[in-house]
């Protein structure tokens, strides 16, 4: 298992420097224009009107407020910076808002806001360093709830799942955005949440069965909390299949990057974590003074 995986981090950080990320509109800057109608907003027109301009990546999202009224139909137009160009120009906004409202009459123009590529790069920053301090979190949490041997499992599967899921944006090219880091986060918290499971069982059983090798007790609690394991994975894939392709091409990427996380987080859950786990060695028994135990922490009952 870990020789799998190590390769699959291969070929992730070989796509990752060989191609990049395709950063979207909040890392490599563009403009959102705000517009109103009293027609109902077809994003389908919307889209048609754009293409034509040959833009790239526009993303077209209609917003919801419960305090507009029955004519006030709002939609938000994000454009990417193009290649060529720091920054969207003036006359390709007046582009744009030409050709929506050459499609839509009525249309209306309520606000232009740009993102500048000093900005991007701080969103960038600052995306890097939400991701380091939630698996630093991580591993904090993990060694005062157990022991260091098993908060180095936790966020060795933690790191395995964000660097995989980086890979597969890296290989296929697919749309890095804001919501994509988002998503990471949620990765990070649920494949938490399986691998803390899995300890849990483990340090029970290490308890319970003291003359038993580690390897033994391993494989007994993965099998103790496969059945959880798989079918909370399955019933959370579930709704995320069902919002990948009904949902839209908004959240899309978002929940592209759930549906693997939550397969590669089961994974690494089941097969990482334990493996190092077993390759680091854990206390038999607690009730004995151990230089390498946990906090006064380690031994709270879930």
């Amino acid at each position: 298992s870990i020789g799998a995986s190590v390769l699959m981090i291969l070929v992730a950080v070989t796509s990752f420097g060989a191609q990049g990320l395709n950063f979207g509109i909040d890392f490599r800057g563009g403009t959102t224009i705000r517009t109103e109608s009293a027609e109902t907003i077809d994003i389908g027109t919307y889209r048609g009107a754009i293409e034509e301009l040959g833009l790239g990546d526009v993303t077209i999202t209609e917003v919801f407020d419960p305090t507009f009224g029955p004519d006030q139909n709002v939609a938000m137009v994000r454009i990417q910076a193009q290649d060529d160009q720091e920054s969207v120009t003036a006359e390709l906004i007046n582009s744009v808002e030409a050709a929506l409202a050459a499609a839509v009459p009525d249309i209306k123009f309520t606000s232009v806001e740009s993102v500048g590529p000093k900005v991007s790069g701080e969103l960038i920053t600052t995306a890097v360093i939400a991701v380091m301090l939630a698996i630093g979190a991580v591993l904090v949490y993990i060694w005062l709830r157990f022991e260091w041997q098993f908060a180095l499992g936790a966020v060795a599967a933690l790191v395995h799942d964000v660097v995989l899921t980086i890979g597969v944006f890296a290989i296929f090219q697919i749309q890095f955005d804001l919501a994509i880091i988002a998503a990471l986060l949620t990765i990070v918290g649920y494949s938490l949440n399986d691998t803390v499971v899995v300890f849990d069982r483990v340090r029970e059983n290490l308890r319970k069965y003291k003359k038993k090798q580690l390897g033994e007790v391993l494989n007994l609690s993965i099998n103790e909390t496969l059945s959880r394991t798989v079918m909370t994975s399955v019933t959370t894939l579930l709704a995320l299949l069902a919002l990948y392709f009904l949902g839209g091409d908004v959240i899309r990427g978002f929940v592209f990057a759930m549906i693997w996380g939550v397969i590669v987080g089961t994974y690494s859950s089941v097969f990482v974590a334990s493996t190092i786990l077993l390759k680091l060695g854990v206390k038999r028994d607690w009730s004995k003074p151990d230089g390498n135990a946990g906090t006064q922490f380690a031994n709270v009952d879930a």
